[in-house]
């Protein structure tokens, strides 16, 4: 089922999440799985966490090399190389933000079948799962930029919001910064 993404100022965006319980789960964790991924196909999104549907709930789904699952997430090993990337979110439509993350992570968490999974994670599907991590613990991606980008971004979010053709680097484009749309093909093949 296809759920309705919550506002950008909802309250569970800045809320820390409770663990999902397996034993006595508050909702089926494979149907919040599939709920989750098709929401998150359905807005082409590349992770979709489960306060961005007002479940406050420590899961998310991203895309690797396929979607997976991820239920009470731990981070256990970060990489000290440090890469600026601009992130987009879901929760923010065309915001797109220069964000410095660990470039390498290495994570443990519960899949949807209750298996626990330890996976490193590099480049963008780190990426990903950070900012997915970041959701479960009351983070939005605003909060990890520094002033300058957040208004370079801003500048520009209002731009596409108002249909404005923008030009960055000499390209026109409409919708999301070139190296978004690089990102993004990137992900999806």
């Amino acid at each position: 089922m296809i759920r309705e993404l919550v506002d950008c100022n909802d309250l569970i965006l800045k809320q820390k999440t409770t663990n999902f319980d397996f034993t006595n789960p508050p909702m089926n964790p494979v149907e919040l799985y599939n709920d989750l991924a098709e929401t998150m196909r359905d807005h082409d999104g590349l992770g979709l966490a489960a306060p961005q549907v007002g479940l406050p709930y420590r899961a998310f789904v991203m895309r690797a090399q396929n979607i997976i699952g991820v239920f009470n997430p731990r981070v256990v090993d970060i990489s000290s190389e440090m890469v600026y990337l601009e992130e987009g979110c879901l929760s923010y439509p065309n915001l797109w933000i220069k964000v410095k993350r660990p470039k390498k992570v290495k994570v443990r968490y519960t899949n949807p079948d209750g298996q626990t999974e330890t996976r490193v994670f590099d480049g963008m599907s780190a990426r990903v799962f950070q900012h997915e991590f970041d959701h479960l613990e009351g983070i939005v991606h605003i909060k990890r930029a520094n002033r300058y980008h957040l208004e370079q971004a801003r500048k520009l979010q209002s731009k596409l919001n108002k249909g404005t053709p923008v030009t960055a680097g000499g390209l026109r484009i409409k919708s999301l910064t070139p190296e978004a749309e690089q990102i993004l093909e990137a992900l999806k093949s």
